[in-house]
């Protein structure tokens, strides 16, 4: 007998009250929305963007990772725009301000990919410079390695693109990697994560920011980063991201980023890594990056003091200010 995972009792998608986003601190921007149709299963999907600046102008597209949203972006969207930039910050479908399906296997890797993909084609967007942090980094490259024509240049801040390869052994501080032919090694904090976004009741997007910014924050910016989510229903793809993570060679999710590292090996723009310097999560990853990407040669990568994972709250306008810069150098 099979059960179906989505009853006339639990809709297939949940959208959160507009209601939820009012009077959010230095969050004044205007809603964007395209309709994604690229899920047959989910029918047409609302994603949400901040579009911030000159429409012609070149384009700054920013990616959250989890368990964040455009939020995270808020002191940078002006900093871009002021510039002369057209900055554009999305929610990844299940977060922010966009469409939410409801069971955790309608989230997958490839999915957040076509995602972004669809967006990005809709608006027509071109002269790209991703800047992207965790999970945005393999989802945002995995959209430039199907359209690299599309995209000039990466900003790469505390993210990763897992391939599981032995070659990873002693050079990210989250291990994971493989060990043998039939093995693999992976760090007990990161397998933690992996279970305790599944297994525990109460699971706020806040407590993953708080404790992990290197500055602090006030409650009222920690609530903020809970406005999308007021119910388990809203969490669904909040919950998925940690276990989507390729941790095997033999995870779907390995021979994406494969892809995307062979994307990255031929793509001919600068690469940039900024890096927050207080985030274990991350370390390591900035050198591969550097090593691996062409682009990367030459440009002045930097290391933010007193920055954590979600470095965009610890410094986020000072990072724009570098990155603006760095676009107007390297155009």
């Amino acid at each position: 007998m099979t059960i179906p995972l989505v009853g006339p009792e639990i809709p297939k998608v949940v959208r959160t009250d507009e209601a939820r986003f009012a009077d959010l601190p230095d969050y004044p921007f205007a809603p964007h929305h395209a309709e994604l149709l690229s899920c047959e299963a989910l029918g047409p999907l609302r994603m949400h963007y901040v579009d911030e600046g000159p429409r012609d102008a070149p384009v700054v597209l920013m990616v959250h990772g989890e368990p964040a949203w455009s939020f995270l972006y808020r002191k940078m969207i002006p900093v871009f725009a002021e510039a002369g930039l057209r900055a554009i910050a999305v929610d990844q479908i299940g977060f922010g301000r966009s469409d939410k399906p409801t069971h955790p296997a309608q989230y997958t890797f490839a999915r957040h990919i076509d995602w972004l993909s669809e967006l990005i084609q809709q608006l027509d967007l071109r002269d790209i410079t991703i800047v992207c942090q965790d999970w945005g980094g393999p989802i945002a490259m995995g959209a430039l390695a199907r359209m690299p024509e599309r995209f000039a240049r990466v900003a790469a801040g505390n993210t990763m693109l897992h391939t599981g390869e032995a070659a990873l052994e002693g050079r990210i501080t989250w291990a994971a990697h493989g060990s043998g032919e039939e093995n693999a090694t992976v760090a007990n904090a990161l397998l933690d994560w992996m279970h305790y976004t599944h297994r525990t009741l109460d699971f706020e997007a806040s407590h993953s920011v708080v404790g992990t910014v290197a500055r602090g924050m006030s409650p009222k910016v920690a609530a903020a980063y809970d406005a999308p989510f007021p119910s388990d229903l809203h969490k669904a793809g909040m919950r998925q991201f940690p276990v989507l993570i390729p941790v095997t060679r033999s995870d779907p999710g390995a021979a994406l980023n494969q892809q995307t590292w062979q994307a990255l090996a031929r793509f001919e723009g600068p690469f940039l890594t900024i890096f927050g310097d207080s985030d274990p999560a991350t370390r390591g990853w900035e050198a591969i990056f550097r090593e691996r990407v062409p682009g990367a040669a030459g440009q002045p990568h930097r290391t933010l003091e007193r920055a954590g994972h979600f470095w965009q709250e610890d410094c986020g306008a000072e990072a724009a200010a570098f990155i603006a810069k760095w676009i107007r150098e390297t155009r």
